[in-house]
């Protein structure tokens, strides 16, 4: 019986030691991490150059995510613009310190492109990327195929007539929505495209649009908050078909959306696929092999920051969306792209993979 009680006793004092030190553990975890933040610059690289819809965001979340990170370091913004965003993911998740003072604004295609795997000179797989999470997820947005009015093709109708007029669209990489959008549009639902690739952002595509260099443009509404004429009504250029929403956006309901054009379950299915991405339309990753508890306090601030009033208050004068997810929920999403048909993820490597310049 003494035994017993001896052994009950050291049981209680260890569960007591145990729940009694959680706090100062936590605590002396902040301390720690804000004796790393302090007096530092937290780099936010933008695979995009200045002015596009990334780089936007970006430098929302620069001007306030610091005050929500333990040390409260001072944020700066480097623009890395190149394959597509492509250059900047492989800087943040193999090249940059693995300190926790990095991260990344990188297309959301980067995760279709490593779930593919059909772009060669990607340095890591769909499950290594480190996801601080989306500041969008297309809860307000809508991402369009903008047509000049004078372009040879006006209309779907004409778009879709066999050996018809071609537009030609603005591309800025293997791994960048535009790329992507404008080959699905031509494999799943037989327009007369043609990708110009080599622009290195939506902003250069769009100046590209505006000089006539070519006939059209993929972007979000967000992303033309720098670039309002192209909302007016009598602006130079009009959306004709919409991706990335389940219904039509309320600014344009005369838009059809991309899945009520397919006519097949293949086309079906690889506009799903093209799709899923936009639910992380804006997506923060961060290197590989951070401490945990400085990743944990970054995914903190991220969501954080995004319902921060002066924050929400910058993005409405911008008139772009905010509906963050967290990093946890951007993962899960994009292990659901790898889990789409099998048949339709290999049509879309192929579809995708025959374009990347590692393949030209």
């Amino acid at each position: 019986m003494k035994a017993k009680t001896i052994v009950l006793a050291l049981a209680t004092a260890s569960l007591f030691a145990l729940f009694s030190s959680a706090p100062a553990s936590r605590a002396q975890d902040a301390s720690s991490v804000a004796d790393f933040y302090q007096g530092k610059k937290l780099q936010i690289v933008v695979g995009y150059g200045a002015g596009a819809g990334y780089d936007l965001y970006a430098r929302l979340l620069a001007r306030r995510i610091g005050a929500y990170i333990p040390g409260e370091p001072g944020a700066i913004v480097q623009n890395m613009p190149g394959a597509g965003s492509l250059r900047a993911a492989n800087y943040v998740h193999a090249i940059a310190p693995k300190d926790g003072a990095t991260i990344g604004a990188v297309d959301r295609q980067v995760a279709l492109s490593a779930a593919l795997g059909y772009a060669a000179n990607m340095q890591f797989t769909a499950d290594e990327i480190v996801w601080l999470g989306t500041l969008s997820s297309y809860a307000d947005d809508s991402y369009n195929l903008w047509v000049r009015k004078d372009a040879p093709a006006r209309t779907l109708e004409e778009l879709r007539v066999p050996g018809g007029p071609r537009l030609k669209v603005g591309g800025s990489g293997v791994s960048s929505g535009a790329d992507t959008m404008a080959l699905v549009l031509r494999d799943a639902l037989k327009l007369n495209i043609d990708l110009v690739k080599g622009y290195p952002d939506g902003a250069a595509i769009a100046l590209a649009v505006d000089r006539n260099e070519v006939h059209a443009s993929t972007a979000g509404i967000s992303a033309l908050a720098t670039r309002p004429q192209w909302l007016a009504p009598d602006g130079p250029v009009r959306p004709l078909v919409a991706v990335g929403r389940t219904t039509r956006h309320p600014m344009l309901p005369d838009v059809p959306l991309a899945s009520e054009l397919a006519d097949d379950d293949k086309a079906r299915a690889m506009i799903k696929i093209l799709e899923l991405p936009y639910q992380i339309a804006r997506p923060f990753m961060t290197s590989s092999g951070i401490p945990s508890d400085r990743l944990a306090a970054l995914r903190k601030a991220f969501i954080a920051t995004a319902a921060d009033a002066m924050f929400l208050a910058e993005a409405q004068k911008a008139r772009i969306d905010v509906s963050p997810l967290s990093g946890e929920e951007v993962a899960r999403l994009t292990s659901e792209i790898a889990q789409s048909p099998a048949a339709a993820i290999e049509h879309m490597r192929k579809l995708l993979g025959s374009d990347s310049p590692d393949n030209r």
